[in-house]
Parts: structure tokens; sequence; C-alpha cells
């Protein structure tokens, strides 16, 4: 199938093209009907063809709220993307002429809220930690540490990594120099470890002090990313189940930097950094 015939069912509709910190998007408005099959996501993805981003992102109405849809670059379909809800929770906010805006998702409500002209802030909700919930294929009671190694069985390069789920699921090695690790070649494998029925996220994570991290992270059905909101999330609450962190911390992920809460009163996440519109247009125009 050709990409002019993948995109056909969106002649018509609006979109935005968007990204935070690089983490890019093709924002399409289903609110006034027609579809986004998994086809014309993967082609919008591709970044060889007419678009190309991270993810696809659909807006539709719900009972007159609006309900994001999130697609990977390969045409599937994940339960939730903080970058994209900071992106949608700009545009909504203007549309709706407020700070602060309620967005439907596959991980449930999630709120933002303009703290700048650009830059907005999501309640990520409260992060899933038991083994079930992640989802692990095997019983693990403690999740801080769970029993993967890459390299020899008795000297392994990297070993313990925690995991969390932040609306999907998250796979974080605590290292020395995040730079030095090659995670495009062992990113595909942790993906899809038979430990993870859903496959995951793979983030490495270097401690810098009580208040920094360097995150680098492999996303589920996209590859390298510059910046993956739910990674860095995970890779705060991750730190701070380990002591290794204070509870807010900056993140610093290749494409900029996000501030990550995870608040102590009701244990909700709360990610805060910089959007940016870069084009927006009418799908067959």
């Amino acid at each position: 199938m050709t990409a002019r015939n993948s995109l056909q069912d969106l002649d018509g509709l609006p979109y935005w093209l968007m990204d935070g910190l690089g983490n890019d998007f093709v924002i399409v408005d289903l609110r006034h009907g027609g579809r986004l099959t998994s086809e014309a996501a993967a082609c919008l993805g591709d970044r060889s063809g007419p678009f190309g981003c991270d993810q696809i992102i659909t807006l539709s109405d719900h009972g007159g709220d609006v309900q994001m849809g999130i697609w990977n670059a390969d045409g599937s379909e994940v339960g939730a993307c903080g970058n994209a809800t900071r992106c949608v929770g700009w545009l909504l906010a203007r549309e709706q002429g407020t700070d602060a805006t309620t967005i439907g998702s596959p991980a449930g409500p999630l709120h933002a809220r303009l703290v700048g002209a650009q830059r907005v802030s999501v309640d990520m909700g409260v992060p899933k930690l038991r083994w079930q919930q992640i989802p692990l294929a095997e019983q693990m009671d403690d999740t801080r540490f769970i029993d993967i190694k890459l390299g020899p069985i008795d000297r392994p390069v990297l070993w313990g990594p925690s995991a969390v789920n932040m609306g999907n699921p998250h796979c974080v090695f605590f290292v020395e120099d995040a730079e030095a690790q090659a995670l495009d070649r062992f990113g595909p494998l942790i993906e899809n470890h038979p430990l993870f029925p859903e496959r995951t996220n793979v983030s490495v994570a270097q401690v810098l002090n009580r208040t920094t991290i360097r995150l680098r992270t492999w996303e589920r059905g996209v590859g390298m990313t510059k910046a993956c909101g739910t990674a860095a999330c995970a890779g705060l609450v991750s730190a701070v189940r380990r002591r290794l962190t204070d509870r807010t911390a900056t993140v610093r992920l290749d494409g900029g930097d996000l501030e990550i809460e995870w608040r102590e009163a009701d244990e909700h996440v709360i990610m805060t950094g910089d959007v940016r519109l870069s084009g927006q247009g009418v799908f067959g125009d």
C-alpha cells in the first residue's frame, strides 16, 4: 500500500507538528470525524515518508471531553506518553483560553497546566510498582531490582534494573556513565525480553547528584529517542526507591531537561518542561 493510500482516510483533517524536547509528534484532530488506522499511523511515523515522528497522537471527542490516543511509529497503540500530553495540554489550553485542562487517555484522565509561554506541567498520576501492574511475566516482590543481566553470567555488564509502570512499562538500569552504554544495541533485546509480556521501554540512568539524573532511553516501538517523558518519570521514581536522589530532580535527556517531582503527599508524579509547535496544516492540501 502506498503512503498516499494509507493516509487517504485523513484527507480534510487538521494536524499539528509538535515536539517536547525533540520527542516529536504528528497530532491528528478526529473530533469531527475520521479515523486513524495502524497502517496510517506507521506511515505518519516513517521518517522516510512525508512526515516522520516518534508518536502519532489522535484527539477524539468523548462525551464533550477530549480523548487522546497514542500510536508508536511502528503503528502499535500505547497507553501513555508524557511529552505528548504536554503538547496536547498546550494546544487545548490555548484553544480553550485557559491555563489548565484535563485530557482523557488510555491510562486515565491527565491534568495539564501552562506554567509559561511554551512550558507545561502534567500530573502523570501514581506510578505502578507491583510486578503484576508493570506487568512482569514472573512474580518479583521487589521491583527495585529485577532479575535481568547483560553479558557473561558470572561477570555481567549490566544487571538488576528497576521496573515501574508510568502508564507504560519501563526498565531502568543505573550506570556510572550513561554515555558509554550501547543502548542502541541492547535496548531491542531488553524491550523484547520474555520477562516483559507487553514489551518495555529501556533506559540507562546516571545519578549525577541528589537532584540531577542523566537519562537515555530506547523507546518501545520507536527506538532511540531524544526525550521520553514517561521514562524521565520512571527514572526519578526508580532513583527515589533506591534512595539515590531526592523526590524532585532535573532529568537531563538528549533533547533537554525535564523537571520531575514524585510528590510525597499523594504519590503523584509531576512532569514539567518545554513544548514547541513546528507546523500545522490539513491532510490532503
